[in-house]
Protein backbone atom coordinates (compact mmCIF):
# COMPACT_ATOMS: atom_id res chain seq x y z
CA UNK A 1 0.00 0.00 0.00
CA UNK A 2 1.29 3.33 -0.62
CA UNK A 3 2.04 5.33 2.26
CA UNK A 4 2.04 8.64 0.66
CA UNK A 5 -1.24 11.30 1.30
CA UNK A 6 -2.52 12.60 -1.57
CA UNK A 7 -1.96 16.26 -2.14
CA UNK A 8 -5.88 17.41 -1.12
CA UNK A 9 -5.06 15.59 2.18
CA UNK A 10 -1.96 17.35 2.84
CA UNK A 11 -3.41 20.70 2.11
CA UNK A 12 -4.13 23.52 5.00
CA UNK A 13 -5.92 26.74 4.28
CA UNK A 14 -5.16 29.61 6.25
CA UNK A 15 -7.55 32.69 6.33
CA UNK A 16 -6.13 35.97 7.85
CA UNK A 17 -9.46 37.96 8.76
CA UNK A 18 -8.42 41.79 9.31
CA UNK A 19 -11.53 44.42 10.14
CA UNK A 20 -11.09 47.78 8.53
CA UNK A 21 -9.12 50.65 10.48
CA UNK A 22 -10.87 53.70 12.04
CA UNK A 23 -12.91 55.29 8.97
CA UNK A 24 -13.63 59.01 8.98
CA UNK A 25 -16.38 60.90 10.57
CA UNK A 26 -15.75 58.92 14.15
CA UNK A 27 -17.92 56.33 15.60
CA UNK A 28 -21.20 55.46 13.96
CA UNK A 29 -23.54 53.08 12.89
CA UNK A 30 -21.68 52.45 9.14
CA UNK A 31 -23.32 49.71 7.40
CA UNK A 32 -23.48 50.58 3.71
CA UNK A 33 -22.31 53.80 4.04
CA UNK A 34 -18.58 53.98 1.94
CA UNK A 35 -16.48 56.46 4.55
CA UNK A 36 -12.62 56.50 4.00
CA UNK A 37 -10.23 55.67 6.40
CA UNK A 38 -8.63 58.49 8.31
CA UNK A 39 -5.40 58.58 8.83
CA UNK A 40 -5.32 56.82 11.98
CA UNK A 41 -7.49 54.27 10.18
CA UNK A 42 -4.13 54.20 7.70
CA UNK A 43 -1.70 53.58 10.22
CA UNK A 44 -3.67 51.19 12.16
CA UNK A 45 -3.80 48.98 9.30
CA UNK A 46 -0.31 49.37 8.37
CA UNK A 47 1.11 48.70 12.02
CA UNK A 48 -1.00 45.29 11.57
CA UNK A 49 0.50 43.90 8.45
CA UNK A 50 3.88 45.66 8.34
CA UNK A 51 6.77 43.48 6.72
CA UNK A 52 4.15 41.13 6.26
CA UNK A 53 3.77 39.45 2.63
CA UNK A 54 3.25 35.57 2.95
CA UNK A 55 -0.40 35.21 1.69
CA UNK A 56 -0.88 34.08 -1.92
CA UNK A 57 -4.45 36.16 -2.04
CA UNK A 58 -6.12 39.08 -0.95
CA UNK A 59 -9.73 39.26 -0.70
CA UNK A 60 -12.01 42.41 0.13
CA UNK A 61 -15.06 43.93 1.01
CA UNK A 62 -15.34 46.62 -1.86
CA UNK A 63 -16.57 49.57 0.79
CA UNK A 64 -13.60 51.97 0.51
CA UNK A 65 -12.40 51.96 4.22
CA UNK A 66 -11.28 47.94 2.93
CA UNK A 67 -11.06 48.33 -0.49
CA UNK A 68 -8.63 51.22 -0.20
CA UNK A 69 -6.22 49.70 1.81
CA UNK A 70 -6.34 46.01 0.27
CA UNK A 71 -5.39 47.82 -3.11
CA UNK A 72 -2.41 49.34 -1.31
CA UNK A 73 -0.96 46.42 0.20
CA UNK A 74 -1.30 44.56 -3.07
CA UNK A 75 0.59 47.60 -4.74
CA UNK A 76 3.28 47.63 -2.25
CA UNK A 77 3.54 43.53 -1.94
CA UNK A 78 2.20 42.72 -5.86
CA UNK A 79 -0.18 40.42 -4.02
CA UNK A 80 -3.27 40.12 -6.47
CA UNK A 81 -6.58 40.94 -4.87
CA UNK A 82 -10.12 41.05 -5.64
CA UNK A 83 -13.59 42.31 -3.97
CA UNK A 84 -16.61 40.61 -3.15
CA UNK A 85 -19.78 42.39 -2.77
CA UNK A 86 -21.02 39.79 -0.31
CA UNK A 87 -18.23 40.33 2.30
CA UNK A 88 -19.96 44.33 2.51
CA UNK A 89 -21.12 45.04 6.28
CA UNK A 90 -24.58 44.34 7.22
CA UNK A 91 -26.67 47.17 6.18
CA UNK A 92 -28.05 49.56 9.49
CA UNK A 93 -31.05 51.11 7.39
CA UNK A 94 -32.22 54.70 9.35
CA UNK A 95 -29.47 54.01 11.96
CA UNK A 96 -26.60 54.72 9.12
CA UNK A 97 -24.59 57.54 10.06
CA UNK A 98 -25.66 57.95 13.30
CA UNK A 99 -23.57 57.87 16.32
CA UNK A 100 -24.81 55.14 19.39
CA UNK A 101 -24.50 57.96 21.73
CA UNK A 102 -27.32 59.59 19.95
CA UNK A 103 -29.57 56.73 19.14
CA UNK A 104 -29.13 55.30 22.70
CA UNK A 105 -30.06 58.68 24.20
CA UNK A 106 -33.34 58.17 21.47
CA UNK A 107 -34.21 54.94 21.66
CA UNK A 108 -32.32 53.03 24.16
CA UNK A 109 -34.72 49.74 24.35
CA UNK A 110 -34.55 49.65 20.70
CA UNK A 111 -30.59 50.07 20.62
CA UNK A 112 -30.24 47.70 23.72
CA UNK A 113 -32.25 44.67 21.78
CA UNK A 114 -30.63 45.26 18.52
CA UNK A 115 -27.16 43.83 20.19
CA UNK A 116 -28.86 41.23 22.05
CA UNK A 117 -30.62 39.64 19.81
CA UNK A 118 -30.14 40.93 15.83
CA UNK A 119 -32.09 38.99 14.31
CA UNK A 120 -35.28 39.60 16.11
CA UNK A 121 -34.39 43.18 16.57
CA UNK A 122 -33.18 44.40 13.28
CA UNK A 123 -32.95 48.13 13.22
CA UNK A 124 -35.72 49.97 11.35
CA UNK A 125 -35.13 49.22 7.79
CA UNK A 126 -32.30 47.38 8.11
CA UNK A 127 -30.90 44.27 6.00
CA UNK A 128 -32.14 41.05 7.99
CA UNK A 129 -29.25 39.41 9.94
CA UNK A 130 -30.11 35.84 8.23
CA UNK A 131 -29.83 37.62 5.02
CA UNK A 132 -26.28 38.80 6.02
CA UNK A 133 -25.42 35.38 7.15
CA UNK A 134 -26.77 34.08 4.03
CA UNK A 135 -24.48 35.93 1.69
CA UNK A 136 -21.34 36.08 3.92
CA UNK A 137 -21.21 32.50 4.08
CA UNK A 138 -21.82 32.24 0.65
CA UNK A 139 -18.69 33.59 -0.64
CA UNK A 140 -16.84 32.27 2.56
CA UNK A 141 -17.97 28.26 0.87
CA UNK A 142 -16.70 29.42 -2.24
CA UNK A 143 -13.42 31.09 -0.83
CA UNK A 144 -12.49 27.92 0.61
CA UNK A 145 -13.14 25.88 -2.50
CA UNK A 146 -10.86 28.08 -4.71
CA UNK A 147 -8.26 28.45 -2.88
CA UNK A 148 -8.24 25.37 -0.84
CA UNK A 149 -4.13 24.99 0.24
CA UNK A 150 -3.37 28.63 -0.21
CA UNK A 151 -2.77 31.55 2.71
CA UNK A 152 -5.78 34.06 2.14
CA UNK A 153 -6.17 37.72 3.72
CA UNK A 154 -9.28 38.88 4.15
CA UNK A 155 -9.64 42.67 4.56
CA UNK A 156 -13.64 42.80 5.60
CA UNK A 157 -15.51 44.72 8.78
CA UNK A 158 -16.67 43.66 12.19
CA UNK A 159 -20.38 42.14 11.50
CA UNK A 160 -18.45 40.23 8.57
CA UNK A 161 -15.56 38.66 10.13
CA UNK A 162 -17.38 38.29 13.63
CA UNK A 163 -20.55 36.14 11.22
CA UNK A 164 -17.53 33.79 9.90
CA UNK A 165 -15.57 33.23 13.57
CA UNK A 166 -19.07 32.28 14.45
CA UNK A 167 -19.56 30.39 11.86
CA UNK A 168 -16.13 27.88 12.88
CA UNK A 169 -17.35 28.21 16.15
CA UNK A 170 -20.39 27.57 16.47
CA UNK A 171 -21.68 30.63 17.70
CA UNK A 172 -25.79 31.57 17.92
CA UNK A 173 -26.49 34.24 15.42
CA UNK A 174 -27.91 36.09 18.33
CA UNK A 175 -25.32 36.19 20.18
CA UNK A 176 -22.60 37.52 17.61
CA UNK A 177 -22.11 40.97 18.66
CA UNK A 178 -20.65 38.92 21.90
CA UNK A 179 -17.44 39.38 20.44
CA UNK A 180 -14.59 41.71 20.46
CA UNK A 181 -13.00 43.37 17.27
CA UNK A 182 -11.46 46.70 17.20
CA UNK A 183 -10.55 48.12 14.45
CA UNK A 184 -7.28 46.74 12.35
CA UNK A 185 -8.13 43.80 14.68
CA UNK A 186 -6.92 40.03 13.31
CA UNK A 187 -7.76 36.50 13.68
CA UNK A 188 -7.10 33.54 11.79
CA UNK A 189 -8.73 30.44 10.37
CA UNK A 190 -6.72 27.13 9.71
CA UNK A 191 -8.86 24.49 7.63
CA UNK A 192 -7.43 21.29 7.21
CA UNK A 193 -9.70 18.00 6.20
CA UNK A 194 -12.70 20.31 5.74
CA UNK A 195 -12.16 20.98 9.77
CA UNK A 196 -11.73 24.86 10.11
CA UNK A 197 -10.39 26.04 13.69
CA UNK A 198 -9.48 29.49 15.33
CA UNK A 199 -6.10 29.39 16.11
CA UNK A 200 -6.11 33.18 17.45
CA UNK A 201 -8.43 35.96 17.72
CA UNK A 202 -7.34 40.00 17.94
CA UNK A 203 -3.50 38.25 17.92
CA UNK A 204 -1.07 39.20 16.10
CA UNK A 205 0.41 38.45 12.98
CA UNK A 206 3.55 38.03 13.90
Amino acid sequence: MNGNKPAAYAAVTTIDLIRHGEPEGGRLFRGWRDDPLSSMGWDQMRNATSGLAAWDYIISSPLQRCAQFAEALSNSTGIDWVTDARLKEIGFGEWEGKSPEILYRESPQRVGDFWNNPVDCPPPGGEPMRQFQSRVLAAWQEIQSAHAGQHLLIVGHGGVNRLIIGKVLGIPLQHLFRLELPYAGVSRIRIEQASPRLVFHCGSLR
